[in-house]
């Protein structure tokens, strides 16, 4: 049996001896790691390490799952998508595109990670919901029921995005926050977000909002914002800052 180069590259110093073609799809499994008869496996599709893929899940494409990952129920990994460490692929989640799924990391219900999106850390996407596009969910952070992540967004810290939330742009949600949707404001120079109870983000400053109403005007002068925008950015601080007081009711 010839193995493929891109299969011996994917496990440093293994031998042709170590691998063998799943027989339902003829993809890649080597010696330690284990795949269920049930599963489908694509020829192009490596599983390795001590990854485990079982029950009805696929693993289609390019698709790598490594480590210590567990892939499992109806769950597809699919395109360029990795999963690794000790994350968890299960129920009917999909992780596709470029998308990375890794740490302690799960994915679950009928939640999508797609096109460049990462979860990692000890990060949870269950539910209906879609991390997609850039963004980050990380940390502690859960993103879930019918709740969106996408563009550049960053959620992370311990924060909960639930219900039909839309986080997205160069949003962040962070620390204790508990979003239904958070406030994000795009400015004439920078996104302002209300990543949390206590913190406003404007580009990638992030400060707590008694910071932000004190020092507001030195801020902006040090990045270069003109007199009218420092006054539009006070406004937007001055928002935040009674938004996050009804948040915390």
């Amino acid at each position: 049996m010839t193995v493929p180069d891109s299969v011996l590259a994917s496990v440093y110093n293994s031998q042709h001896a170590d691998w063998h073609q799943h027989e339902n799809g003829k993809g890649w499994v080597y010696k330690t790691a284990h795949v269920d008869k049930t599963v489908y496996l694509h020829p192009s599709s490596i599983v390795s390490d001590n990854a485990r893929v079982s029950d009805n899940a696929r693993v289609s494409d390019n698709a790598l799952v490594y480590g210590n990952a567990l892939v499992y129920g109806n769950a597809l990994v699919s395109d360029n998508a990795l999963v690794y460490g000790n994350a968890l692929v299960y129920g009917n989640a999909l992780v596709s595109g470029n998308a990375q799924v890794s740490g302690d990391a799960r994915v679950y219900g009928n939640a999508l990670v797609s096109d460049n999106a990462r979860v990692y850390g000890n990060a949870q996407v269950s539910g209906d919901a879609r991390v997609y596009g850039n963004a980050l969910v990380s940390d502690n952070a859960r993103v879930s029921d019918n709740a969106r992540v996408s563009d550049n967004a960053l959620v992370y810290g311990n924060a909960l995005v639930s219900g039909n939330a839309l986080v997205y742009g160069n949003a962040q949600v962070s620390g204790d926050a508990r979003a239904l949707s958070p406030l994000y404001i795009q400015g004439t120079r920078h996104a302002v977000t209300l990543c949390s109870h206590t913190q406003i983000a404007i580009g990638c400053h992030v400060h707590d909002i008694k910071d932000w109403q004190k020092h507001y005007r030195a801020i902006g002068k040090k990045n270069g914002y003109s007199k009218e925008q420092i006054a539009e950015y006070r406004a937007y601080i001055n928002l935040c800052a009674k938004t996050a007081k009804q948040f915390a009711k």
